[in-house]
């Protein structure tokens, strides 16, 4: 399946926004349109990983679209039928949480809002401290619920962070088509 439509969403995990990024550019040559959205922390944080402006103009660059960072832009991603797939990459523990929740105070939630409620899928490259304690209730969460889809996933770095997990951003293309064909890619969880 080639030509899909993704609203691709970066939340502020931002030592994995260059791994994310790179990913972009893949889907890009792969023949698939972006739409680049950011939650406010994303969009506007600098950090030791780069300069928010850096980060956006590469983006907007890359994607030829203007990077959507508020909740009045992405509302109507559902009712317009905007996109084929929502996909968070990265995820952070702080957005999982707050999907598996129903609560919707950022772009990212929004925009994940608004494609659920019209049967769209929404696709987590997960990228959190805190995965396999605090935030493990949230991915079993999601796991469970129509329409969410994960990006297969492992421990970064079990001996000196043992609940930290990070998307395999390698195999972010053939979960996404799995997801758009409703089905989630397999196994979720890497060794």
């Amino acid at each position: 399946m080639s030509g899909l439509t993704i609203g691709y969403a970066l939340t502020g995990s931002f030592c994995t926004f260059e791994k994310s990024v790179e990913k972009m550019r893949h889907l890009i040559e792969e023949g698939h349109k972006l739409i680049p959205i950011m939650s406010d922390n994303a969009y506007s944080t600098d950090t030791r990983f780069g300069r928010a402006q850096d980060w956006n103009r590469k983006i907007e660059e890359l994607c030829d679209h203007e990077i959507w960072h508020t909740i009045v832009q992405v509302e109507p991603i559902g009712p317009k039928r905007l996109v084929d797939l929502i996909l968070i990459a990265p995820c952070t523990g702080n957005t999982l949480a707050k999907l598996a929740h129903g609560i919707t105070d950022t772009s990212v939630t929004m925009a994940a809002k608004s494609h659920l409620r019209v049967g769209g899928p929404v696709l987590l490259a997960m990228s959190t401290n805190d995965a396999l304690s605090a935030a493990a209730q949230n991915v079993g969460r999601l796991m469970n619920t129509k329409n969410y889809y994960f990006v297969p996933m492992a421990q970064d770095d079990p001996v000196n962070k043992p609940t930290s997990v990070v998307a395999d951003f390698g195999l972010l293309l053939p979960a996404a088509l799995s997801a758009v064909d409703g089905k989630q890619l397999q196994p979720v969880y890497l060794k």
